[in-house]
């Protein structure tokens, strides 16, 4: 990890525009614009000195002196800007013609494209905002319910950010004292008091505790699971996948083979959200647009994050099933669905099996499907009467694991009397790890996934 990426901040002398609106046409279009050639620009476009941070009236004019349009016009002098830059606005009317015409007109000028999420990494690069705030603005624009839009917007005003900056901040004071001792060694002093540090280091770990399940409830909320539903032909899949979602999404025949590719759709159950995969039946088959379906199929359980294998009940789990089960690919949960309990009568229930839980569900009348969802929501570690308090990522659930991960190896260290300098090393990991989520620590590669997800414009 380094502290400072070089490559990134080169292209912040560079001035960037883009459309900050949805596609498409509407009431008002904003085009926004980020970088030091902003108030050059702004009187090009507007032919007059714009008042900062007021809402200008003006026409707008284009690289060839036509005018394009007449609307409002904002200017955002650095550093008291979103992104620390100038910053410019243009307000249109909501036409793609009229936007897409200003936008060229802003590269004759100067400017270029922005990238997708530029504006809000020129944010966190020029420490207007940390890398969870900034991750915070995607969450609230994609926020599937209304308590995970409360979340993101907690994380965004930095919520999530302080609790871990507090706990960094504790890890330091250990480190520094645990270094001071380091010092201190050829004087035969012992700065370092291991009982008093262990006791420290295990508040720290039920604070990390106590953040991690509010961080994973929030996580659950912004980005909920996957679940795709497999098996054989016409055992219900697609039957139980219209269930699910509450509509007939999926045809549903008696012809086996009938679903040859993967739908998918994302739902909302009880606060979790959901991205519901149908899939081809898996099954010998000649037939090659099958193949390629059944191809797809397998290669799409590598993103899953849970496995319904669908059965008939009537059936059981029969050797070719046997053998997909084993088949499946490792760490994914999997769960065993027996459906068409409306043909013999069998009441709806949850069994416990040697290969998992069995649910048995009727697709067709709706039996057992909220003991299926209860599950769902029960293995995702989903609590919907646990008030989660800010928006979080997997990644930040991944990093407070390594945290606690380091601080148990710092106790462990301290017990068995290890020398200063590796305890040390354990609490600068430790450390490391949360300035993960806040971007304290970061590579290029990080902050290429994260802000590639943005829309342009944000």
């Amino acid at each position: 990890m380094v502290y400072h990426t070089s490559n990134r901040k080169g292209a912040l002398s560079d001035t960037i525009a883009a459309i900050a609106t949805p596609a498409g046409r509407g009431g008002i279009s904003i085009v926004r614009v980020s970088g030091s050639l902003c108030f050059q620009i702004a009187k090009q476009v507007t032919k007059q000195n714009l008042k900062p941070r007021y809402a200008n009236f003006c026409s707008f004019y284009s690289h060839n002196r036509k005018n394009i349009d007449q609307g409002i016009a904002l200017y955002f002098p650095a550093p008291q800007s979103f992104t620390g830059e100038d910053i410019l606005e243009f307000h249109t009317h909501g036409s793609p013609v009229v936007t897409d015409h200003l936008l060229n007109s802003l590269f004759h000028f100067g400017a270029r494209l922005a990238r997708p999420g530029e504006f809000s990494e020129r944010a966190f690069l020029n420490n207007k905002i940390d890398l969870s705030q900034a991750e915070a603005i995607a969450d609230l624009i994609e926020s599937t319910s209304l308590q995970a839009a409360r979340n993101a917007l907690s994380s965004l005003q930095g919520e999530f950010s302080k609790r871990i900056n507090l706990l960094r901040e504790q890890l330091i004071q250990i480190r520094c004292l645990v270094e001071s001792s380091i010092d201190f060694s050829d004087e035969d002093i012992s700065i370092v008091e291991p009982k008093s540090i262990l006791n420290k280091l295990q508040d720290i770990q039920n604070t990390i505790k106590i953040i991690y399940s509010s961080a994973q409830q929030g996580a659950l909320l912004q980005e909920g699971i996957k679940v795709a539903l497999i098996g054989r032909p016409n055992v219900g899949k697609s039957s139980l996948y219209n269930k699910l979602i509450g509509k007939d999404a999926a045809i549903v025949t008696k012809i086996p083979g009938t679903t040859r590719d993967i739908l998918c759709t994302d739902i909302v159950i009880d606060g979790l959200a959901i991205s519901l995969v149908d899939t081809a039946g898996l099954h010998e088959s000649i037939d090659l647009i099958e193949l390629e379906g059944i191809r797809r199929t397998r290669k799409e359980l590598d993103y899953v994050d849970h496995i319904l294998l669908v059965s008939s009940n009537q059936d059981g789990l029969t050797k070719e099933e046997y053998e997909l089960f084993n088949e499946l690919p490792n760490g994914i949960q999997v769960t065993l669905i027996f459906n068409k309990i409306d043909l013999d009568l069998t009441p709806a229930c949850i069994e416990q099996s040697n290969l998992g839980k069995i649910i048995r569900v009727s697709a067709l009348t709706g039996e057992g499907i909220d003991l299926l969802i209860q599950h769902l929501r029960e293995t995702a570690g989903f609590n919907i009467k646990e008030e989660s308090e800010f928006s979080a990522r997997r990644r930040h659930l991944n990093a407070l694991q390594k945290t606690e991960a380091a601080v148990e190896l710092t106790k462990a260290a301290l017990t068995k009397g290890e020398s200063e300098e590796i305890i040390a090393e354990e609490l600068r990991q430790a450390q490391n790890y949360l300035g993960e989520i806040t971007g304290k620590y970061y590579t290029d590669d990080l902050l290429g996934e994260i802000f590639s997800t943005f829309c342009i414009g944000k």
